[in-house]
């Protein structure tokens, strides 16, 4: 089997066994140790085991070595221990990543990705070849405007089954989907260029594009989010969009995953502006909405049955300027809930409290319906959990269907890691109205890393904003809720996005593809 991913430009190839492979100009190993080497390739242990002779630092750091075939070379790209509490699959992903990363510094074009599995990680393969994906990847900008640095391989070889290349493929063109959108300068990125790389990436597709743009409509239906969008729409180019992407698989729907995701194309602040140089890489905050759409498109490729996928992406620009959106302001939710401004950089959770309610609007009609917020939200996320990790909090009926310990494990099988926080009564009184003028208080005018619970409160003022305060297990019609905040998983910066969380809601709404 021989796949072509367009976002890569480089062709993967399945390879039943060493001997067999043909066509390569080097060969990435990964495994735990060099003694897992020799007991799976003798061959390729006996170079290696030479190596270590004359440089020690070998069997932890990696190599590029001499061998007798496959080009040549052989680069080794070690795990290390994979067997201690702290140890988890994400080994293998970040050995696979540095070994890609290392055979093109060679001038290696055709590598064989070769993995010694362990019996410890069910899906060690899928990983493995995942974190050599993600390598791969070039950004769009690249791709579009510097066409001789568009691909990095010709093509990647895989020791492995086609089932798991097919699998992978798909993640990984859901992950370049989410790279693309999120990791973009915010004017290849801007509100309308979004929508035209969302409409042509699902034309023709199974996934359904509709667009709010009419400024109008917006201001009647999402108040909160045409605040933030007052000061950009000024200019065209940076007018808003609310983008809605609906997926339906074939037979009976059991189940409806409805996604509200932040895509705030560039944040300044607003009016309480962001100073001392910490505005560079407010780009990435469109994250949120672009996991949004990367999931899409792995729904897209996977098709599952008996699922049905909401998407929802609040594409805005958080700009600065005469006819920006003020602290002290009154505004009224559509969920009818007057709202007073704190801090205009609190401007996400502005964009998703309509959009969150009119997905609550339609859960009525929904089978099963759970409801997402997905967006790169608090600094304070960061300082709690630390790069890499996305937090996850659920209401009570999403607690109560344990749906935080289901993203945890399917993340944890398949290096999307999450950590597990909760919406406690403290969050809801935060966000409680001081003063007889509102109901609810958008935020204070402290950062979120100087906040006590600061990356769980928005979690409260989104529940309570839209309306599903009056939807919770206490209620005659619950609805599930859980808000992902990923400012610390959505990658680097400088750096390229990590396409968080999307694997992990693969793997847990999509089990039946792994």
């Amino acid at each position: 089997m021989t796949a072509q991913l367009t976002r890569i430009g480089c062709s993967v190839k399945a390879e039943v066994s060493l001997t067999a492979a043909s066509g390569y100009d080097g060969i990435i190993l990964v495994a735990e140790s060099l003694d897992k080497v020799a007991g799976q390739f003798q061959n390729l242990h006996a170079p290696l085991k030479a190596q270590e002779e004359i440089d020690i630092s070998v069997a932890k750091d990696g190599a590029c070595v001499k061998i007798s075939s496959h080009g040549g070379r052989l680069v080794y790209a070690p795990t290390g221990q994979l067997n201690r509490d702290y140890d988890d699959v994400r080994r293998f992903a970040d050995a696979a990543a540095a070994g890609i990363k290392r055979a093109i510094k060679a001038g290696i074009k055709r590598p064989l990705l070769v993995h010694v599995p362990d019996q410890s990680y069910q899906h060690a393969d899928l990983v493995t070849l995942l974190g050599a994906l993600h390598a791969l990847y070039v950004p769009l900008e690249i791709r579009e405007d510097v066409p001789t640095k568009a691909t990095k391989l010709s093509t990647l070889g895989f020791l492995g089954n086609e089932k798991v290349i097919e699998l992978a493929l798909a993640l990984e063109s859901g992950r370049a989907v989410a790279r693309d959108v999120g990791g973009s300068d915010p004017e290849r990125m801007a509100p309308p260029k979004v929508e035209e790389y969302i409409r042509a990436t699902f034309q023709g597709s199974k996934v359904k594009v509709d667009v709010v743009s009419d400024d109008g409509k917006l201001c009647k239906d999402y108040p909160l989010f045409s605040a933030v969008n007052r000061c950009a729409k000024g200019v065209d180019r940076h007018k808003g969009r609310v983008i809605y992407l609906t997926y339906e698989g074939e037979g009976p729907i059991e189940k409806t995953l409805m996604l509200v995701g932040k895509g705030v194309t560039y944040d300044t602040g607003g009016a309480d502006i962001k100073a001392g140089g910490i505005m560079a890489g407010m780009h990435r905050d469109k994250c949120g909405s672009a996991a949004v759409a990367g999931f899409m498109e792995i729904v897209n490729k996977l098709q599952p049955k008996n699922l049905k996928v909401i998407g929802s992406m609040a594409m805005v620009r958080n700009s600065v300027g005469s006819e920006c959106y003020v602290a002290d302001e009154i505004i009224t939710s559509r969920a009818g809930v007057r709202v007073r401004v704190g801090n205009t950089d609190a401007e996400g959770r502005m964009a998703m409290a309509d959009v969150l309610c009119h997905m609550k609007e339609m859960a009525a009609n929904e089978i099963d319906p759970h409801l997402m917020t997905i967006a790169t939200l608090t600094g304070h996320c960061v300082l709690a959990y630390g790069e890499g990790y996305s937090a996850v909090m659920d209401n009570g009926p999403a607690r109560l269907a344990g749906v935080s310990q289901t993203l945890q494990r399917a993340g944890e099988e398949i290096a999307d890691p999450f950590e597990i926080s909760s919406i406690r009564r403290e969050d809801f009184e935060f966000h409680a109205g001081k003063s007889e003028y509102e109901d609810v208080l958008q935020c204070n005018n402290a950062p979120s890393s100087r906040t006590p619970r600061g990356h769980q409160t928005p979690s409260a003022f989104l529940i309570l904003s839209s309306g599903l305060d009056k939807h919770g297990k206490d209620s005659t019609s619950p609805l599930k809720y859980s808000h992902l905040d990923i400012a610390g998983s959505s990658g680097p910066f400088p750096g390229v996005p990590s396409g968080a969380p999307i694997l992990a809601l693969a793997k847990a709404y999509i089990p039946g593809a792994f």
